[in-house]
């Protein structure tokens, strides 16, 4: 058996933000907390949802207290101010990170018996939808948006934890590709291979099945030919990569991921490494790892990234030319090639290979890796 949650309510390009004002009206709600991080603020970008609300007389408060890789401290803070301010409904205004720091206060305000962060890893027994939650994507990336999967770092434990509840998805989502403009070249490359990395990730999981598939498929097209042009800062790239991320989203939110991510997330929690970059350096020595496990999934990979002539070649030659392109749209958008440009220290393998084994994603994965095997991966990327 299969099951899809999804958004209630999206809104697609240009100016979907001023959407809001009439979900928070029509929904009967009276004050909103927004959840952004401190960067979007000075550089104007949540500054733009706040003109909405005040333009339309909606009370706000805001909570932007988060970091890149958000903890479990943002989280109890975010709760605790979202209680002093009475807030009935949260607008979260960023990537990866505000989302998920949002659904998580988000969880706990309507689920008090879970305030301890850590007792949400995992798929959370939670009893009672998420305080009203609407989100505002300004990367192209995590999908954060359509996902029923947020992400929290516990410092203390130097470890990222997955959590897993459809009970915190988004009522509203808000595509307004005006909203990613701003973001940096940098910021723009990660968060796009982050997409791809969903979107092929997602495409060979176990769980993966003919609707997600088709999905994926679309991700994949839709990321392979944009992303380039995105992180130029054209917009026409920004708008297709808005979209493409989301529809990733839509997809691996449903069916899981695999050990690209499991391997990733440890060296966020450990080194603070950008999610997007772990992946994208990870990814094609992943797929090269896991191709044996994929049937003929990796010649529609390959056509979708723009490969030709497919239908020609061999299994061993449209895997190899699947991996390829990954790894050149990879490098044409400036990621780093090896894990030692990251940080990654060979004295810590055995540890983040342990941590990967651990993570939520490991299971997904098409083909059962031994720790060992992780240990190797890791140690052939540095």
């Amino acid at each position: 058996m299969a099951r899809m949650v999804l958004n209630e309510t999206s809104y697609f390009g240009p100016g979907a933000i001023k959407n809001i004002a009439d979900e928070v009206k029509n929904r009967g709600l009276h004050k909103v907390l927004v959840v952004t991080d401190p960067d979007l603020i000075k550089f104007k970008v949540a500054t733009k949802v706040m003109d909405v609300l005040a333009e339309a007389g909606i009370p706000y408060a805001v909570y932007d207290n988060v970091k890149a890789n958000p903890t479990i401290e943002n989280v109890q803070s975010g709760v605790a101010f979202c209680k002093a301010e009475a807030a009935d409904c949260l607008v979260a205004v960023g990537g990866g990170s505000a989302i998920d720091t949002a659904k998580a206060i988000g969880i706990i305000m309507t689920n008090p018996e879970f305030s301890d962060v850590r007792s949400l890893e995992g798929v959370a027994p939670t009893k009672n939808k998420a305080l009203t939650l609407m989100a505002v994507s300004t990367t192209s990336g995590t999908a954060a948006e359509v996902t029923i999967n947020y992400v929290i770092t516990d410092v203390e434990k130097q470890r990222k934890f997955v959590c897993v509840d459809p009970h915190d998805i988004p009522v509203v989502a808000v595509i307004d590709p005006d909203m990613t403009m701003s973001m940096p070249k940098g910021l723009c490359a990660a968060t796009g291979m982050d997409a791809l990395t969903h979107a092929i990730e997602g495409y060979i999981t176990k769980g993966a099945w003919e609707l997600t598939d088709a999905i994926h498929l679309k991700a994949i097209e839709i990321i392979a030919r944009s992303l380039r042009s995105s992180v130029a800062g054209e917009a026409k790239g920004r708008e297709d990569m808005a979209l493409g991320q989301y529809v990733a989203g839509m997809g691996f939110s449903n069916v899981g991921l695999g050990i690209v991510h499991s391997m990733a997330h440890p060296l966020g929690a450990v080194y603070d490494t950008p999610h997007g970059v772990a992946n994208a350096i990870i990814l094609p020595t992943v797929m090269a790892y896991n191709a044996e496990a994929t049937g003929e999934k990796y010649r529609e990979i390959a056509r979708a990234m723009g490969v030709k002539g497919v239908d020609s070649m061999t299994q061993e030659e449209y895997r190899a030319a699947a991996v390829e392109a990954v790894k050149k749209l990879s490098t044409d958008v400036g990621i780093p090639a090896t894990l030692t440009e990251v940080g990654v220290k060979e004295e810590d393998l055995d540890m983040l290979a342990q941590q990967a084994m651990d993570d939520a994603c490991r299971p997904g994965n098409p083909k059962e890796p031994t720790k060992e095997d992780i240990i190797a991966l890791y140690k052939s990327m540095l």
